[in-house]
C-alpha cells in the first residue's frame, strides 16, 4: 500500500549510512539455513531465531525451516541448526543424546569468545562476562564454564561484583555491546582488580564497531536518526544509544510502518541506518516510504569504511553440499 503524503511534514534530505545491514556472520547464518534446506532433505530445524529479525525468520519459515526453543520438539534423526548466537555445551550434548544431526551456524566471532572462556576457566580464572544475562549469546557463553563466570551488565554491576580470587580474574564481552558502555565497565573492573586479564583482541565484533563508528560520524549531519532492526537485536539497540549519547534523537523501527509523524516535526535532515541483522529490502522500504510520505527529494549515502569479510560455511554443511554435487 502506497504511503500518503503528509501535508505538514517535509524533509529536505535523507542521509543513509552506506555501512549498514547484514554483517558476514548474519550472511553466513542465513546461507546455512537456505543451503541446508536444499541438501538435507525433509524438515530442517533451527534452535532459536537464526538471527534477530522477524522478516528474515518468517521468510525462512516460509521456505520450510522450523524454529524451536526446546529440543524436545525436534524428532530424533532430524537436522538441527544452532543459531548465529551460539549455544553452550549442555545444549550440544542434549542434541547428541537425542540423535540429532547438528549444523553449527554460530558466528565465528562468538565462537572465539567461547574458546577464550574455556581457556581462562582451565587456568582457574574467574571470568567477568560483560553482557546482558538474558541475551541468548551471553547464555551460550555462560554455558561453557558456568562455575567460573560472573555476568556484569552495567557500571553498577561492575562496582558490586565479587570474585573468590581477585588476582585471578579475566574479562570477556558479548560481541554486540556498545564500545562506550564496555569501556566504562572495563575501567571500573581494572580499578577494582589491577591484575585483570584482557582478551587477546577486543571481543566487540568488527561489524558492531564499524556500524557504531558510522553512526558517530553521521549524527552531526542529521536532526534525527532511525535505526532499522528488531527490538531484541542488541546491536540495533546500541546504535540508537550511540546516537542518543551524542545528543541526537533516535528511534528503533522494524518496518517503515513504525515511523510516527510526530517524531519528524521540525526535522529537515533525517538519518537512517540498519542493524547487522536487518535486510536491505527493508532499508529500501523505509527510503521509499519517506520519499512518498514526507516528500524527500534528496537521498544520499554517508560513506565511512568498507567491509570485506566473508565466513565459510560450517564444515559439516560443506560436506553435505559436496556430496550432493558428487
Amino acid at each position: 500500500m502506497q504511503a500518503q503524503t503528509s501535508p505538514s511534514i517535509k524533509i529536505d534530505k535523507l542521509i543513509l549510512a552506506r555501512l549498514r545491514g547484514f554483517c558476514a556472520g548474519v550472511v553466513r547464518a542465513i546461507d546455512v539455513v537456505e543451503r541446508a534446506l536444499e541438501v538435507c532433505g525433509g524438515k530442517v530445524y533451527v534452535r532459536h531465531e537464526i538471527i534477530h529479525n522477524r522478516y528474515v525468520v518468517e521468510g525462512l519459515r516460509a521456505k520450510g525451516a522450523v524454529f524451536v526453543e526446546d529440543l524436545a520438539e525436534v524428532p530424533a534423526g532430524s537436522w538441527l541448526i544452532f543459531s548465529a548466537h551460539g549455544v553452550g555445551p549442555a545444549v550440544v550434548q542434549e542434541a547428541k543424546d537425542r540423535k540429532l544431526n547438528i549444523i553449527d551456524a554460530t558466528c565465528p566471532l562468538v565462537t572465539k569468545v567461547h574458546l577464550e572462556a574455556i581457556s581462562y576457566a582451565k587456568r582457574g580464572l574467574t571470568i567477568i562476562l560483560i553482557g546482558h544475562d538474558d541475551h541468548v549469546e551471553t547464555i551460550g557463553t555462560m554455558g561453557e564454564a558456568p562455575e567460573h563466570i560472573r555476568v556484569v551488565g552495567s557500571v553498577e554491576d561492575a562496582e558490586k561484583v565479587e570474585v573468590p580470587h581477585p588476582d585471578k580474574i579475566a574479562y570477556l564481552t558479548q560481541t554486540t555491546l556498545s564500545l562506550d558502555d564496555t569501556r566504562e565497565i572495563v575501567a571500573v573492573l581494572k580499578r577494582r582488580f589491577p591484575n585483570l586479564k584482557a582478551p587477546s583482541k577486543d571481543d566487540i565484533c568488527y561489524a558492531t564497531q564499524n556500524r557504531q563508528n558510522a553512526v558517530k560520524a553521521m549524527v552531526p549531519c542529521v536532526d534525527l536518526l532511525l535505526v532499522l532492526g528488531a527490538p531484541n537485536s542488541s546491536n540495533s539497540i546500541r546504535l540508537c544509544e550511540v546516537a542518543q549519547s551524542k545528543g541526537i534523537r533516535s528511534y528503533l523501527i522494524e518496518r517503515a510502518s513504525d515511523i510516527k509523524d510526530e517524531w519528524l516535526d521540525s526535522v529537515r535532515t533525517l538519518g537512517l541506518t540498519a542493524g547487522a541483522s536487518a535486510p536491505e529490502i527493508l532499508v529500501q522500504e523505509v527510503v521509499k516510504h519517506c520519499q512518498q510520505r514526507f516528500s524527500v527529494k534528496q537521498v544520499e549515502e554517508f560513506e565511512t569504511v568498507e567491509e570485506d569479510v566473508h565466513f565459510s560455511l560450517p564444515y559439516e554443511l560443506e560436506q553435505l553440499v559436496q556430496n550432493k554435487k558428487g
